[in-house]
């Protein structure tokens, strides 16, 4: 049995403690995680790393290039609507690749790296040649307006054929790049009206991130320390009892909410050291909803499905074997800290948690609290990771 009380009481310590990415509050947390996993038995190490801390002011600054963009492009003359597609094209292109987990160029030129730290324990059987990586995140996120969900929920009430039918989230960054692009159209086909939507819509994006980078850090009880209770619900259960024949790699990273900056330096430090072909990924992320689900895949922009459907396949079966329902088929607008364990070549499965109307539980509110939190879905998350690590244990590999 996975102790609800347990799971509860991690939620409320960490949500206690103010964790923005890249902040004292985000290291007190990481310290706090390491202690619990080498008192479950653990070898654990606390790698230092740097990430930017933020993603709202670096698209405040590229949308802010695209609302000058559809001004210039609003213009008569010519040559000032040729510099405006210019622009809009420059500002396309960076929040595209910003917000697709590319270089993100634009970051490194305008913003400064601040310290990050990813918790990385293992246990299990070290030395097996397979290893399942178990991934959290322990940072929070900043809220702001736009995650307001009383329009989700009012057209869920209104339309709830519509809701049960899409399991796709909305595209929510699709407006982000629609100022800059209608910029470049209405510049190159001399069509002012369309600029002029474009600056609409740029100052929107603005007002956006400017809100975002201003508006306080939220508790973050659902998204994510319900992923991190977990982690250390799974490292007691294994102490209690072992498993031989498969390494346990369990990773709470920092800066996830500054789009994926913690995993990315778990990626250039721990990925050499681990064979894709001996490696799976089991990301769990906001399991504290009503309903567990597992994702296919993610893309603000282009959906790119995880590797390997035959893993998500398997982690599906054991969830039916165990009697813990996981809807299957939900891909995500937003992206997780699993675009960057797929991409490098991982059989990768997201477990993450949606209410009634597909929505993630208090997604980036304050009301993201502890007692908002189901624990019953966290408990069933849990024993669907314990139940995947032992169905891997018990298989020998092929000789």
């Amino acid at each position: 049995m996975i102790d609800r009380d347990g799971l509860r009481g991690t939620v409320e310590l960490l949500a206690a403690i103010e964790r923005p990415s890249a902040s004292d509050g985000e290291r007190r947390a990481a310290t706090w995680i390491a202690d619990r996993l080498r008192e479950a038995g653990c070898a654990v190490e606390v790698d230092e790393e740097t990430a930017y801390g933020g993603y709202a002011r670096s698209l405040a600054g590229q949308s802010a290039v695209g609302l000058l963009a559809a001004g210039l492009a609003a213009t008569p003359r010519p040559r000032t609507r040729a510099l405006g597609a210019a622009l809009g094209v420059v500002a396309t292109a960076g929040i595209v690749e910003e917000v697709s987990n590319g270089p993100q160029l634009f970051r490194r030129l305008t913003m400064r790296r601040r310290p990050t730290q990813n918790v990385v324990a293992v246990t299990g059987d070290a030395e097996a040649d397979r290893t399942l990586v178990v991934l959290a995140h322990h940072d929070a996120a900043s809220t702001g307006l736009v995650f307001d969900q009383s329009g989700h929920r009012a057209f869920a009430a209104r339309f709830p054929g519509v809701v049960e039918r899409i399991d796709t989230s909305l595209p929510l960054w699709w407006p982000v790049v629609a100022g800059p692009l209608l910029a470049v159209a209405g510049a190159l086909g001399g069509r002012p009206r369309l600029a002029r939507a474009g600056v609409g819509l740029g100052a929107l994006s603005v007002l956006t991130f400017v809100d975002i980078e201003r508006s306080p850090t939220v508790p973050g009880a659902n998204d994510n320390l319900t992923a991190v209770a977990a982690l250390l619900a799974l490292a007691a259960a294994l102490r209690e009892r072992p498993v031989d024949g498969l390494c346990v790699m369990l990773v709470s990273c920092g800066a996830e909410e500054s789009l994926q900056g913690g995993i990315r330096a778990f990626a250039a430090r721990r990925f050499p050291t681990l064979d894709p072909d001996r490696t799976a990924v089991l990301n769990l992320d906001t399991i504290g909803s009503p309903h567990l689900v597992m994702l296919e895949g993610e893309g603000p922009f282009v959906m790119e499905d995880y590797t390997d459907p035959a893993w998500r396949d398997r982690v599906a079966a054991v969830a039916e074997r165990i009697g813990v329902p996981l809807r299957r088929g939900l891909r995500a607008r937003t992206s997780t800290d699993s675009v960057i364990t797929s991409r490098g070549g991982y059989p990768t499965a997201t477990i993450a948690s949606v209410d009634d109307t597909k929505a993630l539980s208090n997604y980036h509110l304050m009301s993201d609290t502890a007692a908002n939190v189901d624990y019953d879905t966290v408990a069933d998350a849990t024993a669907l990771a314990e139940a995947l690590v032992r169905d891997l244990a018990a298989e020998r590999p092929a000789a």
